[in-house]
């Protein structure tokens, strides 16, 4: 892992508030001229500090304005087991992020749907049908007053 030091923790900051930010004004704010703060940017990228800049969208405005965090159970616990379930998940557009995770379940899911009745229509119909899940406990998010994904 690379050193960090205070500047460019500021540009990490930075970025990290608003990703399309110019690189004149991040040079101003990090108190750098702007052919210094574009070559520490570029340093971040190419060491992998920085992966990427995305869109911050609005699922509600998208018709996705039920969320919910799904704690899944694996009845075998085995490589093959994890794989094909990540197969499938992987092609399940309502799962916006899949983490496997330590503790008494293997997976944590956050899925976002149009409604409650999508919401149970994916749990039956998609996450239920798969043959390696052996326990389902949904926690439905009613606000998000911390939110910090990009």
């Amino acid at each position: 892992m690379s050193e960090i030091d205070q500047i460019s923790e500021r540009i990490l900051h930075e970025l990290s508030r608003d990703g399309r930010l110019s690189n004149i004004a991040l040079a101003e704010r990090v108190g750098l001229s702007p052919s210094a703060c574009l070559r520490r940017v570029q340093e971040l990228e190419r060491q992998g500090i920085i992966t990427g800049y995305r869109a911050v969208l609005d699922r509600t405005k998208l018709g996705a304005g039920f969320v919910a965090y799904i704690g899944v159970g694996l009845n075998e616990h085995s490589k093959a087991s994890q794989l094909a379930f990540e197969r499938a998940i992987s092609r399940a557009p309502e799962v916006r992020e899949c983490h496997n995770i330590t503790g008494t379940i293997e997976y944590l899911l956050r899925v976002e749907c149009a409604d409650i009745a999508a919401y149970k229509s994916f749990h039956t119909d998609m996450l239920g049908a798969l043959p390696h899940v052996n326990s389902i406990t949904s926690y439905v998010v009613m606000g998000s007053p911390k939110d910090e994904r990009a």
